[in-house]
């Protein structure tokens, strides 16, 4: 192993881990150096453990690491989670009793009270809620989470916004895409030439989320932000990136070329620290009418950059766009390497 941190990543064989371990491959800051995943993994080389998805040759060199089993002791400090929400809410908290700084992209404490809801252009601030966590101050541990595949896209076009105009009501209509779902995801004969107008829960996430997101930090807690908030999302045949119709209606009168220039302008703190995975424009504007699509846009930014595209009056609310993101990238994994970016270069990992 080098001097890079070392860092683990639990749920490793799923399709989140296997990104993980795609874009960990090269990194400059962190190695892969544990893998760990369900019972009937555990002791096999991670090459004939994991059923490989992704379009990438698996690195050779974890390929032949043995899955360890899913306990804290004898994994390292750094921890990236891909949990299924209901073992996330068991595990996570034992990892970080135990020492551990977990990163992770489970839904299972994003709305705990004390537990920092990250999208580091958006609200890099909310880090501090880490030092109010029983884990921080017994063991050091602690949980980071980022949002929902869904509300990152949707929160990196709205935060431009709500910053130079203010936000009053948002309403977001997804077509998300089958990998949304992991593997093997959807039955081909439900998503074949169909749309299905239900994801579990996935609107109330959006809805509580895109609002934690937006909100203010005030002592040991969040204030939501304050605007209403609307999602309707949709599952679609489409195998990468999640496309959103939104209506938003602002505080402040905006005209369309200064909309686009808050976008196309909208920098943060990843930028300005040149953190490894962060793209140098986050969010972006294309002037085409039929744009933006997942085929051609959803890899824009090596799939971290929001896809902004079809500004236009609004005769309901005040304007209406198109947004696009990458949902295994910049939506779960690409999204939990930058928070631990983030920490690390705010000290939280040493």
């Amino acid at each position: 192993m080098s001097q890079k941190i070392p860092v683990g990543i639990l749920g490793a064989t799923g399709i989140v881990g296997q990104r993980f371990v795609q874009m960990l491959e090269h990194h400059p800051w962190f190695e892969v150096a544990w893998l760990a995943a369900s019972d009937r993994s555990e002791g096999r080389a991670y090459g004939e453990a994991a059923r490989w998805r992704l379009k990438t040759a698996i690195p050779e060199r974890v390929a032949k690491m043995v899955v360890s089993p899913a306990k804290p002791e004898g994994a390292p400090k750094v921890i990236f989670a891909a949990l299924d929400a209901s073992i996330a809410a068991e595990m996570e908290p034992a990892f970080a009793q135990a020492g551990c700084a977990v990163v992770s992209n489970s839904s299972a404490l994003r709305m705990a009270k004390d537990v920092p809801l990250v999208i580091p252009e958006v609200n890099a601030g909310h880090v501090k809620l880490i030092e109010t966590q029983a884990w921080r101050k017994k063991s050091g541990g602690f949980v980071v989470t980022n949002p929902n595949c869904s509300a990152i896209g949707l929160v990196l076009a709205l935060a431009p916004l709500d910053k130079q105009f203010g936000l009053e009501t948002v309403m977001a209509v997804t077509m998300q895409a089958v990998s949304g779902a992991g593997y093997p995801g959807v039955a081909s004969l439900d998503i074949l030439g169909n749309v299905i107008p239900y994801i579990a829960k996935e609107e109330e996430k959006m809805e509580e989320e895109t609002l934690k997101l937006l909100g203010k930090l005030n002592g040991a807690g969040i204030v939501p932000g304050s605007f209403a908030m609307s999602a309707q999302c949709n599952r679609v045949a489409v195998e990468d990136g999640h496309t959103e119709s939104v209506s938003v209606r602002m505080k402040k009168k905006a005209k369309a070329e200064e909309i686009i220039s808050a976008w196309n302008a909208y920098t943060a703190e990843p930028q300005k620290m040149r953190l490894p995975s962060a793209p140098a424009q986050p969010v972006v504007y294309l002037e085409a009418d039929d744009r933006p699509q997942p085929r051609f846009d959803a890899d824009r930014g090596a799939g971290m950059t929001t896809t902004v595209g079809r500004l236009r009056p609004c005769k309901v609310l005040d304007w209406k766009f198109t947004v696009l993101s990458h949902n295994t990238i910049r939506g779960a994994a690409g999204a939990a390497l930058l928070n631990a970016e983030l920490l690390k270069a705010q000290g939280y990992l040493g």
